[in-house]
């Protein structure tokens, strides 16, 4: 007896608040990442399913699901769940791309696993997975300007030019450490990217 071949052999989401206002906030670096994979790859993510907007397309040679939750951050863990029940993906075929506001704007982590720490979005994927055995890909957004600063208005806050010029770099290798991770594992990414 043959296992029927899922569709997709991994998803890929991008952490991030849906609608205009949100767009260019730190918190949603990582749907600019999913978007930019979306551009190489030739795709738009419009189809709405997984209580999310959704691409399937091929990147370094797998097929992937390219995902950006509509649920809000604190609920996105929802989505991932939804889509990886439908396509019965493993959860070490799940990568998470997030903002990271222990890392500085331009620097990017690559890590095979890991806790929430404490970033909402992903405790709400590794709440719904009941795993944090996922790799992801973290984008530094940079810390507080002082430690009085509201978090919640610090990542829902927007880039300085300077920043924006920082970043646009820290987002394309961020995309290079994806396709690197689907074709030579986590390891290998985050040996070639991490530091960067």
């Amino acid at each position: 007896m043959f296992l029927k071949k899922s569709k997709v052999e991994w998803i890929i989401v991008g952490l991030g608040n849906p609608g205009r206002e949100y767009e260019k906030t730190r918190h949603n670096v990582g749907f600019r990442t999913v978007d930019l994979l979306a551009k190489q790859a030739g795709v738009k993510i419009d189809r709405a399913k997984f209580r999310s907007l959704s691409a399937v397309c091929t990147l370094a040679g797998k097929r992937v699901l390219l995902l950006k939750p509509e649920t809000f951050m604190n609920c996105s863990g929802e989505a991932v769940q939804l889509a990886a029940m439908f396509y019965q993906v493993p959860i070490a075929q799940i990568l998470v791309l997030s903002d990271d506001i222990s890392l500085p704007v331009g620097r990017i982590r690559v890590r095979p696993e890991g806790s929430a720490g404490g970033h909402n979005g992903l405790k709400s994927v590794i709440a719904r997975l009941g795993s944090q055995e996922f790799p992801r890909v973290r984008i530094g957004v940079g810390a507080k300007p002082h430690p009085d600063y509201d978090l919640a208005d610090w990542v829902l806050s927007r880039f300085s030019a300077e920043e924006e010029k920082a970043l646009a770099p820290a987002v394309e290798h961020a995309a290079a450490a994806v396709l690197e991770l689907l074709e030579h594992g986590p390891v290998q990414a985050a040996n070639r990217f991490n530091g960067l």
